[in-house]
């Protein structure tokens, strides 16, 4: 039996389709499980929005634990417009944000960083 073009190509195809399968599979499962959750508190110095394709904002919160003490900065990234709505709307007030942290995710396409903010509440 004699190998052809048309039997090569057949099988590369579906070598191709499987690795594409499969790495959106793994994409799927990296956004959708988390590695850890949390909540952080602090001050956000930092909020702008960035991304060439897919847009997220990007922000750093500023953690001062005593008063006189060097703040330190948490890094994170909020890919849901009404969560960065309410981060814009709390500016210059302390906030406790909850967050989760999803690893593994291919850097720069769907955030700078692993810690993705889900949630915002200003402490007074």
């Amino acid at each position: 039996m004699a190998i052809t073009k048309g039997k090569i190509y057949g099988g590369l195809g579906l070598v191709v389709l499987l690795l594409a399968g499969g790495y959106a599979l793994y994409i799927w499962a990296a956004l959708n499980w988390s590695y850890s959750r949390g909540e952080r508190a602090g001050y956000v110095q930092k909020f702008s929005e960035k991304g060439w394709v897919i847009k997220t904002w990007e922000g750093e919160l500023a953690m001062v634990p005593l008063p006189g003490t060097l703040p330190e900065k948490f890094l994170f990234s909020a890919r849901n417009n009404d969560v960065a709505k309410s981060i814009n709307s709390s500016l210059g007030r302390r906030v406790v944000i909850t967050y989760e942290q999803h690893k593994g995710l291919p850097s720069g396409l769907f955030g700078e960083t692993d810690y993705f903010v889900t949630e915002v509440k200003v402490v007074e």
